[in-house]
């Protein structure tokens, strides 16, 4: 299962460019990742965003939005769960350089073109009021 953040401040969503990772390297991306055995989903997501951005976020700070059936081609289908934080304490830093060339805020209406289908169509619904969605299926 994937956990996804949407980082939101003001009008604006963080997005990571994906780099030396063998999948959807060059396009933009939400902080994200695969739930560890045994992680709840708030605590995958928390533990996400400390290691991918640097921030420490607690349970109170992050709100489930959507939930996304997604399967891209070849790929086996899965579940991607989004939360939203829109306090934090401290700034968003690219902790795992190694994986992400950069970190760039967007306006939520108008991410680049090049930002992951899946993620990007989880933001459309998301700024819709949607809380479920289907991908690639």
């Amino acid at each position: 299962m994937d956990v996804h953040l949407l980082l939101v401040r003001d009008d604006e969503i963080l997005l990571g460019m994906r780099q030396h990772t063998g999948y959807a390297d060059g396009h933009w991306h939400l902080p994200s990742g695969h739930l560890e055995a045994g992680e709840s989903l708030p605590a995958g997501i928390i533990r996400e965003a400390e290691e991918e951005i640097g921030l420490r976020l607690t349970p109170e700070q992050v709100r489930f939005v959507q939930l996304v059936h997604h399967a891209g081609p070849g790929e086996e289908p899965r579940v991607g769960v989004f939360f939203e934080a829109t306090r934090w304490a401290g700034e968003p830093v690219n902790a795992e350089p190694h994986k992400c060339a950069e970190l760039r805020w967007f306006p939520a209406r108008a991410i680049p073109p090049e930002t992951l289908d899946y993620p990007a169509e989880a933001i459309a619904r998301y700024l819709r009021g949607e809380s479920f969605g289907v991908h690639g299926l």
